[in-house]
């Protein structure tokens, strides 16, 4: 297993070992005695599975204390370009953010700690985005910063105009948003 520092304190690229033979592969999504050494938490207690089709942004979602919520995200079929944003308050890193590709081609994993808000973009249809959440989805403490706030000016790569949601339409400004302090 290889697991990458980027830029944002915290947040880090995990890159499984897979084991490939004749009959396909095989690797590890997920072991706590493996995890554990680089600062991810034993236990998760939900996970989560998302179908989006090409041009589909999700976020950039979060959940406020007492119900933060760290993930581990993993795509299990095409591809997103996964994106992390501090939003730590007494942060040096915050309105920053940090993007990579995740797809089932490559394997990797995005492990984006509690006080960053998290999003994608699907880049090829039938994208199955998964992930592992530290704490249970709580509605009254989940915020949305939203994806285009030029405040944070994400590079999405977008090659037409996004499909969003109707909740994600209505993010707030990340000057206008409730932060961690």
């Amino acid at each position: 297993m290889q697991v990458t520092e980027t830029d944002l304190p915290g947040v880090l690229i995990i890159e499984p070992d897979v084991y490939t033979d004749n009959r396909g592969y095989f690797m590890e999504t997920w072991s706590a005695a493996k995890y554990t050494q680089y600062g991810l938490p034993a236990q998760f207690v939900q996970d989560n599975l998302s179908l989006s089709r090409r041009g589909v942004v999700r976020g950039l979602h979060y959940q406020l204390p007492p119900q933060a919520q760290g993930k581990l995200v993993s795509v299990a079929a095409g591809a997103v370009f996964d994106v992390a944003v501090d939003i730590r308050r007494s942060s040096p890193a915050f309105g920053r953010w940090f993007g990579t590709e995740l797809s089932a081609a490559n394997n990797k994993q995005l492990w984006i700690p509690a006080g960053f808000a998290h999003g994608f973009m699907a880049l090829s249809d039938a994208t199955v985005v998964l992930y592992k959440a530290t704490d249970a989805y709580a509605p009254e403490q989940e915020r949305c910063i939203r994806w285009d706030d030029p405040a944070i000016g994400i590079s999405w790569p977008a090659d037409a105009a996004p499909v969003l949601s109707p909740k994600d339409l209505a993010g707030a400004a990340l000057a206008r948003a409730e932060v961690f302090e």
